[in-house]
């Protein structure tokens, strides 16, 4: 319905009246500014305090992510055998921390033959001790190094190597994994899904059946058996994580190109003499923009869940290579004594996953033409 333009006329100073169509048309003027469907769903977004909060959390894995070469942390990979099972310190070396379970084990030990406190020679023992902590050397990437210097804030495993370094290297690699396999598996899905949806058909028919019969299968299952047979690498995991992931969204793009191919844009883009391949993917492709947006972000959780449960059961990253799922798979078995194997892992892995689906639930929101005038 138009609205009306009501003209207000009012008296100047000479007493002729005179109108305020200028300053109505220059309102009339930023009222009708248009606003993208983008800059629409991004001023909504906003709105949502949880799905910001996740997106700043994300911005934060991704960039402490790929700046683990420029970080000053020791080698993920790197062995000191001596330093095995170090607990968190924040403000305590290696050598502090060896010289306190060397206390307690000499403490332990005379406990059991009923002596109190420590022995003359122990406490020689421990002068001799506390000299090769605080002298000991060793070339570490062609720089000689106090060894028992280095400090470990979140302790170590049980090859003495740095938890915060295996988590963030870790975070590379499962980040890695749920970001690719998701990109995968959504370019498969939507160039089959908007080509199955356009042309219809006999086409339609035999992909559809073809996603059915793939949907029957166990999915995880197919996984392990694509694992076994091509081998443990990071390019296998890929391959089966994506390979048999791009059902979902090939059946969502389908029913949205379904519904959108006889639009009238698209009506005008074949009368200007446009192909079937510029159609599907110049002009209705990027009309589910926002259905595929929001899926690749609930997606990457999913990722890295099925990358955890593979490395879990030994069929994920193999060593020296980590992720959050071989770590936590490593804590388990040393849950008990050493229980910060586990929940720090555990702990990063599941804020970075509850981030990315406020994220995804924000997006959805966001870009839902219906929930428009709800935010």
């Amino acid at each position: 319905m138009a609205e009306k333009i009501i003209v207000e006329q009012k008296p100047d100073s000479t007493g002729k009246l005179s109108t305020g169509l200028a300053a109505d048309v220059g309102n009339l003027r930023e009222a009708q500014k248009g606003v993208s469907l983008w800059q629409d769903a991004w001023r909504r977004l906003k709105k949502n305090k949880m799905a910001m909060l996740g997106m700043v959390v994300v911005g934060l894995y991704a960039v402490i992510s790929l700046s683990a070469p420029i970080l000053p942390l020791h080698s993920y990979k790197y062995q000191v055998l001596e330093h095995q099972f170090l607990a968190p310190s924040l403000t305590k070396n290696a050598g502090e921390l060896l010289v306190e379970q060397e206390i307690g084990r000499y403490r332990q030990q005379n406990e059991a033959f009923g002596v109190e406190g420590l022995t003359e020679q122990q406490e020689a023992d421990l002068v001799d001790f506390r000299d090769r902590m605080a002298t000991e050397t060793k070339v570490i990437d062609s720089e000689e190094v106090l060894l028992h210097e280095r400090r470990y804030l979140l302790g170590t495993d049980n090859l003495g190597r740095d938890m915060l370094s295996r988590i963030i290297y870790g975070g590379q690699v499962s980040i890695m994994i749920g970001l690719i396999g998701t990109l995968v598996s959504v370019f498969l899905g939507t160039a089959i899904g908007a080509i199955s949806g356009y042309v219809g058909g006999r086409l339609d028919n035999f992909l559809m059946r073809v996603v059915d019969i793939l949907y029957g299968l166990p999915y995880m299952l197919l996984v392990i058996i694509f694992m076994a047979i091509l081998g443990r690498s990071i390019a296998n995991l890929f391959f089966a994580l994506a390979i048999v992931s791009w059902l979902t969204v090939a059946r969502v793009v389908r029913g949205q190109i379904m519904s959108l191919k006889e639009s009238e844009f698209v009506e005008a883009a074949r009368s200007a003499g446009a192909s079937p391949f510029r159609v599907i993917f110049r002009h209705l492709v990027p009309n589910t923009a926002g259905v595929i947006v929001v899926y690749t972000t609930l997606r990457i959780p999913s990722f890295i869940m099925l990358e955890a449960f593979l490395s879990f059961l030994g069929l994920g990253v193999q060593a020296p290579l980590a992720s959050w799922g071989s770590l936590v798979g490593d804590g388990v078995d040393a849950m008990i004594p050493y229980p910060w194997l586990l929940f720090e892992p555990a702990i990063v892995m599941t804020i970075f996953l509850f981030s990315m689906n406020f994220l995804g639930d924000g997006l959805r929101d966001a870009l839902d033409v219906q929930s428009k005038n709800k935010m």
